[in-house]
């Protein structure tokens, strides 16, 4: 009998329900929140109520897609965490009745496995390189940023991470410092394209182990900022490409300086990485050019993969599934969680 699984995804700003049979994606359903772009930010609130009247009609969609009915269920899958508690909730709150109206087990998820995993979801016709295991994951997104030690699908150990801000932040900080707009990390990456990375410095944090910190870099980049403007007003329009490819360039660096760390300390050369920032077209080339040097096998997944979507969690619930997992309806969200 088939093992089919709906995932649900309502950890931030994105609805979005996929679903997965015996491991290949059958659909995958997101519906975007436009209503934050003006705010420069993500309002938790606004989330909730966009969530509310998105996640019938993205299941709906995703089930049709799919070409299944509930019934054809086998069990659901939704993210618990870590995220905005009132979109978690409602997230939550849908498996729940769902899965009580069909008489089905629910399973939580770990948003961050979600990501971790990304590499693993398997398409008819689409020829998909998973890593094998023991592999490192470079886990990196607005709110996450992670060297993780990936044992099995649900055995994890975190070697490194942020001791204050996470890299996706220090992007979006960037382009609202400049006035760019939001979010910040595609726009970025667009204009650093055409720009000279090696124009202007900041200051990379020097930090024990393999953790991570983007606050130093991003105070840099403001004093940088403010400095040169009251010289010359027009500076940022003038010079914001090559400001963009000088910062970019400085975040991917202290980003790669541990992960090679972390390689040669583990002895791991199969490595991979996910989360929004993965989508980062220069960190997918310096992925490759340390590939190549280094000897590692990379793993880079699929863009649409690597924003909040519910077929990462759709397959993370289906290892969890495989393993007897299920998850009380007493269950609650939860804004952050210690472990995988």
């Amino acid at each position: 009998m088939a093992n089919i699984i709906l995932g649900i995804e309502s950890s931030c700003d994105d609805t979005s329900a996929a679903v997965i049979k015996d491991g290949y994606l059958l659909s995958n359903v997101i519906a975007s929140q436009e209503v934050h772009r003006s705010y420069g930010g993500v309002v938790p609130e606004l989330a909730s109520r966009a969530h509310e009247l998105n996640i019938v009609p993205v299941v709906s969609e995703a089930l049709s897609r799919a070409k299944l009915k509930p019934e054809d269920l086998t069990a659901i899958a939704f993210t618990r965490g870590p995220g905005l508690l009132g979109s978690l909730l409602v997230g939550t709150s849908f498996a729940k009745a769902m899965g009580l109206a069909l008489d089905i087990p629910i399973v939580m998820v770990n948003h961050l496995q979600g990501h971790l995993l990304a590499s693993f979801i398997r398409q008819e016709g689409v020829e998909v390189r998973e890593p094998k295991f023991p592999y490192l994951c470079l886990l990196v997104s607005g709110g996450n940023s992670q060297i993780v030690k990936v044992t099995s699908p649900l055995e994890f150990e975190i070697l490194g991470q942020t001791i204050d801000d996470a890299v996706g932040e220090a992007f979006d900080k960037c382009s609202k410092m400049m006035g760019l707009g939001y979010p910040g990390g595609p726009i970025i990456d667009k204009l650093a394209k055409n720009g000279d990375p090696k124009r202007f410095k900041f200051s990379k944090p020097h930090v024990e182990g393999l953790n991570y910190s983007f606050s130093g870099i991003k105070t840099s980049l403001l004093y940088f900022v403010r400095d040169q403007v009251a010289i010359d007003p027009d500076f940022v329009e003038k010079n914001k490409e090559d400001i963009c490819a000088s910062f970019q360039t400085a975040l991917i660096d202290i980003l790669m300086d541990k992960l090679i760390k972390a390689a040669k300390q583990t002895g791991i050369k199969e490595i991979s990485i996910g989360g929004g920032v993965s989508a980062n077209s220069a960190l997918r080339e310096r992925m490759l050019l340390e590939a190549r040097k280094r000897a590692w096998n990379v793993y880079l997944p699929e863009f649409k993969f690597t924003t909040d979507n519910a077929a990462m969690i759709a397959i993370a619930g289906y290892h969890h599934f495989l393993a007897g997992e299920s998850t009380p309806l007493d269950v609650a969200p939860v804004s952050r969680m210690a472990d995988f």
